[in-house]
């Protein structure tokens, strides 16, 4: 199973462009659809992107796409996954007119399921309120097990595995 997420990490990697040992590569994740939906505990993403969209944060300046397969290895497998780390996402609900109706925090709390053209998200509400239908809908994630401070277990151990996976691509 770890050799599976080190592979998955290993393509997204080597897509990426080489940058020096002191820079990180914290990937930010968004998410868009056509619809939403809220059952109280899942975001129901309806018509969603069967492409989800990475970027770094400064100071490397990469971004891409992952397939949803990559995505879920990221998020289910390995010692950072949505189950254990909850991260969090912004979600952004817009009209017919694109004027954004809604702008919630939620934490993601396991790996998403598809069902057909839907992906559902259990999540927890922190900030805002979802209505139970909406129009297109974009989600952008943090990063996962994204550290409290730089010094935190999380970004030692998020440090100690891009260091490796860089070593393993070179």
């Amino acid at each position: 199973m770890k050799s599976l997420v080190l592979a998955v990490i290993l393509v997204v990697a080597s897509a990426l462009p080489s940058f020096a040992e002191e820079d990180a590569c914290d990937m930010l994740f968004v998410q868009s659809a056509r619809n939403m939906a809220y059952d109280g505990k899942n975001l129901i993403l309806i018509g969603a992107d069967p492409n989800i969209i990475f970027f770094c944060d400064r100071p490397v300046r990469a971004a891409g796409h992952l397939t949803r397969k990559a995505f879920f290895d990221l998020v289910s497998k390995g010692n950072d996954t949505f189950a254990e780390n909850h991260p969090n996402a912004s979600v952004s609900v817009f009209d017919a007119d694109n004027n954004v109706v809604a702008s919630v925090v939620v934490e993601l709390h396991k790996r998403p399921v598809v069902s057909g053209d839907r992906l559902i998200f259990p999540v927890k509400v922190v900030d805002g309120e979802l209505a139970e239908k909406g129009d297109a809908t974009v989600v952008f994630i943090d990063p996962i097990g994204r550290p409290l401070s730089p010094g935190s277990v999380a970004g030692v151990h998020r440090r100690h595995r891009r260091r490796a996976i860089r070593r393993a691509v070179r």
